[in-house]
């Protein structure tokens, strides 16, 4: 059995905040008008690109922070109702209602006895926030703010313009078919149908930021 402790951030956390970060990136190349724009504007997307994605990433990684309390004092307020609780029903519902969907639709009377048991016997996790959490929430806002770097440095290399936003928006789309390919992996699917499906999506968002006028 593996000592290793628990990655910081899931595969799915992972992937949605690059997704998050190459599209929010993507509404400002979009937006680059290819006849017009000059080294100044260039200039200007790019700084207002960065600019945005590290104010969501902060944005992001202090919900991270809010969303982690939140979910140790509900695990604190689940044992502290299992210890005053006396009625077996009230108990098996209670525990029911923590479980994952797909082992509450099955999980037997006599299993959930043995899991009331077991929670009598667990300590309260403390709320309060430690150093992984912060590390965590570091690794949210650096994902997203990393995202912006695939879609932007094009412009920095390339000097037309026209060119420039074709190989940002091809790297976007790898972007979008490696994160795609990572969640198939991590769901046990095939990883390239995931991460077309992935691109797939990302350009259909794309399209619909850009026609809101994101």
């Amino acid at each position: 059995m593996s000592n290793g402790r628990e990655p910081l951030l899931d595969p799915i956390d992972r992937v949605c905040e690059v997704v998050f970060g190459v599209l929010m990136a993507l509404s400002f190349t979009g937006a680059l008008s290819v006849a017009t724009a000059g080294h100044q504007e260039v200039r200007t997307m790019m700084f207002t690109a960065l600019g945005c994605n590290l104010a969501w990433g902060l944005v992001d990684a202090a919900m991270y922070l809010i969303r982690t309390a939140i979910e140790r004092r509900r695990k604190n307020t689940l044992l502290a109702q299992l210890r005053t609780t006396r009625d077996e029903l009230e108990t098996h519902r209670l525990i029911t209602d923590a479980l994952p969907q797909l082992f509450a639709a099955i999980v037997q009377p006599e299993a959930l006895d043995a899991l009331h048991q077991g929670l009598l016997t667990v300590r309260e996790p403390t709320v309060r926030l430690g150093g992984r959490d912060y590390a965590a929430a570091f690794g949210v806002f650096a994902l997203v703010v990393l995202a912006t770097f695939p879609v932007v440095i094009p412009f920095i290399f390339i000097s037309k313009v026209m060119l420039a936003l074709r190989v940002s928006n091809i790297l976007a789309i790898v972007t979008l078919l490696i994160g795609g390919f990572a969640l198939g992996r991590y769901a046990g699917g095939r990883p390239w149908v995931y991460g077309l499906a992935m691109s797939g999506i990302g350009v259909a968002l794309f399209a619909i930021i850009i026609a809101l006028g994101g």
